[in-house]
């Protein structure tokens, strides 16, 4: 039985029928997750104004109404369709918590949980504050956008999920730092394509902590990098403000990870492909990539066999793996999928040509693997364990993600699950690491 008070939310109303079902859908919402509706602004303990900005006479009524909450109770968050234009509110008010545009009812909720949170009590709750979660308590996925808006022929996500819808950043924040309040060490960030985080709201301003942040990959890296733990960035494609992100490696902010599926580096096949990408800027871009992070791990998947693929098409693929040298490599003989368009491409390559050629870029790669995980004996690596056994422990370095990449595997060792170690590596092969706890 909870004995604690609800938080009391005060609320104004102003503006045409559809502000008022705005108001009524956020209402609805404060009382489905406990908060009680203060009709008064000194029995409250912060007020939503839900504003209108047609005409200037109502403007003028959204700012004076704005300005009474604040003299009377002193903790505002704005909405509504004046808060479409926050600079203005921000002028006049820059003590607000927070501004959030019309129908922003998500937006609206992760600023009152921020100023106001809800009582949660683990023993009758049923539902955690991190929500429910597949993945082993100590690192998470945090997915921030829904849909492509790419069309690879191979590929039919789009067709699926639909083009991009980005998630607000601010609520994309509030659900990193519940995660990590929850006792997750690693963030790993998801998408179907990271880099294009915000593209389809022209990058659109959020408040997290009552700060502004926009709704951009960069944005969301350096905000997640402020909360002490280890944030690996997954399916980001190489657009020119990727570069933007590896001072934030470099300094430490976020991991020196990089997962970028380049899936081939013909120009025929990577046309065919309908992929935006040219495989000597790669090149150019890996190497200015490692000049500003010398240990950044960069991990890729590849297709082989896709149709209309010659002999000459993949041993471009094997000199474009050979100069790479990534640190992680997938790759996988194409198989059609039913709808995609490469289905229809000319000249499809035998089956046991595909095979023969998988077999070939597979063994090409682990060479490049073993020598680049030979290269770390020696050296100390910061290890976040994932499982023990008998007299064994198993983690991973920032170089690798959880269940596609490789192990460090610490012998003599039963550590705890979820923790930190510093171990230096004395043994490596194709894929794994050994070492000894420092």
């Amino acid at each position: 039985m909870k004995h604690s008070t609800p938080p009391r939310v005060g609320f104004v109303s102003l503006g045409c029928p559809k502000a008022l079902v705005d108001s009524e859908r956020i209402l609805t919402q404060l009382r489905a997750e406990g908060y009680a509706i203060s009709p008064t602004y000194n029995q409250a303990d912060l007020v939503v104004v839900n504003t209108c900005g047609f005409i200037d006479s109502a403007i003028q009524e959204s700012l004076d109404a704005i300005g009474e909450a604040l003299d009377e109770n002193g903790r505002v968050i704005v909405t509504g369709c004046l808060g479409a234009d926050s600079e203005k509110v921000l002028s006049a008010y820059p003590n607000v918590l927070a501004v959030t545009g019309a129908h922003a009812y998500e937006a609206v909720m992760h600023s009152v949980h921020e100023h106001l949170p809800p009582l949660h009590d683990p023993y009758t709750d049923l539902v955690p504050p991190q929500g429910i979660r597949l993945t082993p308590r100590h690192y998470a996925y945090l997915k921030i956008s829904e849909g492509c808006n790419h069309r690879c022929s191979f590929c039919i996500i789009p067709h699926l999920r639909g083009d991009l819808v980005s998630r607000p950043i601010g609520d994309v924040m509030q659900e990193a730092e519940n995660l990590v309040n929850a006792g997750v060490k690693e963030l790993l960030v998801i998408s179907q394509d990271t880099s294009a985080y915000g593209i389809d709201t022209k990058y659109r301003t959020g408040f997290w902590k009552g700060r502004p942040l926009k709704t951009h990959s960069q944005q969301l890296a350096e905000a997640l990098g402020e909360l002490g733990v280890w944030v690996r960035l997954h399916y980001v494609y190489p657009y020119p403000h990727v570069d933007k992100l590896l001072p934030l490696m470099a300094e430490g902010k976020i991991l020196p990870y990089l997962d970028i599926p380049f899936q081939h580096a013909s120009p025929k096949i990577l046309k065919d492909m309908r992929r935006p990408a040219h495989a000597e800027k790669v090149l150019e871009r890996l190497s200015q990539w490692r000049e500003l992070c010398p240990e950044i791990a960069v991990r890729s998947t590849f297709i082989v066999g896709f149709p209309g693929e010659t002999e000459e098409e993949f041993e471009t693929l094997l000199d474009f793996l050979e100069e790479a040298q990534l640190d992680r490599v997938g790759a996988f003989a194409y198989s059609p999928v039913e709808g995609a368009p490469a289905n229809q491409l000319a000249n499809p390559v035998p089956e046991e040509v595909k095979e023969e050629r998988l077999e070939r870029f597979m063994e090409l790669q682990a060479e490049i693997s073993a020598n680049k995980l030979s290269s770390l004996m020696g050296k100390t690596l910061e290890i976040l364990i994932d499982e023990v056994g008998e007299d064994l422990s198993i983690g991973r370095s920032y170089r690798d993600a959880p269940e596609i990449d490789g192990q460090v595997i610490i012998e003599g060792e039963e550590l705890p699950v979820g923790e930190f170690v510093k171990v230096m590596i004395t043994h490596a092969d194709e894929h794994d690491l050994w070492g000894e706890l420092v």
